[in-house]
């Protein structure tokens, strides 16, 4: 990816913060820091990586994302809309009773979610499901799952992992968020899930590090990612939470809660002057 191509990702990146934040203040709900920090890696996915046809979601032979760390759509439901699923204008439906957005990844009334998430640690399975299905029918899709450090806490998380190597789905790529923080603190506090390398390397997965809101280190993942065969890879993309509002970074008291009105426009003006900043 040259830097070009890297500025356009970051300025798309940009109007995700903000419509997140804004989704996120309008409902007076939703998870708001691992959206933030999660939001490079799904611009390179859907943006740049992903075979995907916004006219045509249901496209058997399209690449296939899980939201495995279910409740950050304040991120995804942005990044689908300005990838031209659905108008940007439903967002301002998010977690109302009156729209479809809810605060989970919805499949059935969200077009381009390719699975209801939300109960944590099983988008894997969901994801070692479609890889599989993949190989059976012997497609050439890839299965990307996006998944929280805290959420790997799980132990259906290491089942799947087990499953993926067992099969040797290299169509599937795993990536973690890996933030540091979860809804009770530092995950080194609450569940010390490292060495995670080691840990997914013993699992039968071919590891990649990389800085997750550096778009061409991510780019450069995927790419390595899908050159790796006979073995599944997961992506330990370091990120910050709360990434782009100097409040919220590195605080897990941002991990599931909506800023008042002050806080909204301090937020929305340093976002903003990020996005000026990048447009030039």
């Amino acid at each position: 990816m040259n830097q070009a191509r890297a500025k356009e990702l970051a300025v798309t990146a940009a109007k995700i913060r903000l419509s997140a934040l804004d989704a996120v203040y309008g409902a007076a709900s939703g998870h708001i820091g691992g959206s933030l920090s999660a939001t490079d890696l799904l611009t390179v996915l859907y943006f740049d990586k992903m075979n995907v046809d916004p006219k045509n979601p249901s496209d058997p032979d399209r690449d296939r994302f899980v939201l495995s760390k279910g409740h950050c759509t304040p991120a995804l439901y942005p990044t689908l809309a300005l990838r031209g699923f659905f108008p940007v204008e439903d967002l301002k439906l998010f977690r109302s009773i009156d729209g479809h957005m809810s605060g989970h990844a919805e499949m059935h009334h969200v077009k381009g979610v390719d699975m209801s998430t939300g109960s944590l640690g099983q988008g894997l399975s969901c994801a070692v499901g479609m890889a599989m299905a993949g190989k059976l029918d012997q497609k050439t899709y890839r299965v990307y799952a996006l998944m929280g450090d805290g959420e790997i806490e799980e132990g259906q998380i290491w089942e799947a992992a087990m499953a993926a190597a067992k099969f040797h789905l290299d169509n599937l790529c795993g990536i973690v968020d890996v933030n540091g923080l979860q809804i009770d603190g530092a995950t080194a506090d609450v569940m010390p899930s490292e060495p995670l390398d080691e840990k997914w390397a013993a699992f039968g997965w071919n590891v990649i590090k990389c800085d997750g809101h550096d778009l061409v280190a991510i780019s450069d993942a995927l790419d390595a990612a899908a050159a790796c065969k006979g073995k599944p890879t997961v992506i330990l993309a370091a990120t910050v939470k709360g990434k782009g509002v100097s409040f919220m970074e590195n605080n897990a008291g941002w991990h599931g809660k909506a800023p008042n009105g002050e806080q909204y426009q301090v937020a929305r003006a340093e976002l903003l002057e990020t996005l000026h900043r990048l447009e030039g």
